[in-house]
């Protein structure tokens, strides 16, 4: 594989942003957030749920119009570059977040929330630059990989900063900043239409009209349509999972800061190796194939975790008294990193090279819009009911049904139907 300076160098700004994906989203502020800032009031996994929908709606419609801009422009880069400072200014504040500060915690988490997840628009589309299709699933499993080790680092600054959780979010503001400058300074960037990028033209205006004449492209490319809506549903669940799995096991199992700190090791240690296994996987038996395999184990780990997971379900091994949990992160890591990794190799592979960050837009669209259901359901079920475990039980359900709509789904490139 040609490029591999350009790989690393576009892998350590995955490095770079799972201090955010696990800090703040998955992990300490989202416990922080229904525990100290909602003063762990029932409706505080609402409240959660509110900020991610806010931010996932305004991260869908930017994603579209600003990526059918950077394809216009050549200038993905300019546009990760704004996100990304988006959402490490916004995190940095966070240290002024504390009880009763739920208004200005959630608008810190809206902002930030859409730096990050409007950035990886653009960060997902430079693989097509740097590699050949027959490399997508490797240079996406990497990425991934990556990511997580990066995950690691952030988390080892949860235990010398356990009873400081406000300095820990200037920390991962550091960190996210640190590490994104190398994707800046030297990754290079493919000029499709160095052309069109000088003609001057009203961004707005274009953006959108881009934003319909994609709508009318999606529907010429029904494989590619079948699996964005199957990725709308599945994904739905996967989200759901990162954003609640801290809080469900501070609130249902009693976990304390250091065990859920363990748990997100156990997660992203197995979800590193799930993107290099899968990654094996997928070149041998095709992407398609091996996501049919993950959405099986997401679905037996969602039952699992309903009829078998308890505040007091330990298992001992050679006198360790371990919680099943830990165990259930464990698989649930090793589908996480697999998931998600094979389903941007697949979108990459369906996807027209001319327009693909345009299309990688949409991509982001429906991974965005698919919050509005998981996150809001669960934060619904878990408030009305007032059982996570029912909440947790109505994810499944997303799995299901993006499992059976990938039955439709063809792994071929991309062509017009």
């Amino acid at each position: 594989m040609k490029n591999k300076s350009q790989v690393f160098v576009w892998s350590l700004f995955d490095f770079a942003n799972s201090s955010y994906a696990v800090i703040i989203v998955a992990f300490v502020f989202a416990v922080f957030f229904t525990d100290v800032v909602c003063r762990k009031l029932p409706i505080g996994d609402f409240y959660w749920s509110l900020g991610i929908n806010i931010s996932m709606i305004i991260s869908a419609v930017l994603n579209p119009v600003c990526g059918a801009l950077a394809d216009h422009s050549s200038n993905k880069k300019g546009f990760l570059m704004f996100f990304t400072a988006l959402a490490i200014i916004a995190t940095a504040f966070m240290y002024f977040t504390g009880p009763g500060t739920i208004v200005f915690a959630l608008f810190l988490f809206i902002l930030s929330n859409i730096g990050f997840q409007t950035g990886l628009t653009f960060y997902d589309a430079f693989i097509s630059d740097m590699v050949e299709e027959k490399y997508y699933n490797k240079v996406s499993a990497i990425g991934y990989a990556v990511g997580y080790v990066g995950s690691l680092a952030a988390l080892v600054l949860v235990f010398p900063f356990k009873d400081n959780p406000n300095m820990l979010f200037v920390l991962t503001a550091l960190f996210f900043l640190v590490f994104s400058v190398p994707i800046f300074v030297f990754l290079k960037e493919k000029k499709i239409n160095p052309e069109a990028a000088k003609q001057k033209i009203n961004y707005f205006t274009y953006g959108f009209k881009k934003v319909f004449d994609t709508l009318k492209h999606i529907n010429k490319y029904k494989n590619l349509r079948n699996y964005l809506l199957s990725f709308f549903l599945y994904i739905d669940a996967v989200n759901t999972i990162i954003f609640f799995s801290g809080i469900y096991a501070s609130k249902t199992l009693g976990f304390d800061l250091i065990e859920l700190a363990i748990f997100f090791i156990i997660v992203q240690i197995t979800a590193m190796l799930g993107s290099f296994l899968f990654g094996y996987i997928g070149d041998k038996i095709g992407v398609l194939r091996s996501i049919f395999i993950t959405l099986i184990f997401w679905i037996a780990i969602i039952i699992a975790i309903f009829f078998f997971i308890e505040k007091d379900s330990y298992l001992y091994i050679f006198n360790f008294k371990i919680h099943l949990f830990f165990i259930i992160g464990g698989f649930a890591g090793t589908f996480l990193g697999s998931t998600q990794a094979l389903s941007r190799a697949l979108m990459t592979k369906l996807t027209p090279l001319e327009i693909k960050t345009e299309f990688f837009g949409f991509y982001a669209l429906f991974d965005k819009t698919s919050t509005l259901l998981g996150p809001l359901t669960f934060g619904l079920v878990s408030w009305l009911s007032g059982s996570q475990k029912i909440a947790v039980l109505s994810v499944g359900v997303f799995f299901v049904l993006g499992f059976a709509l990938l039955k439709t789904v063809k792994e071929k490139s991309a062509e017009i139907e």
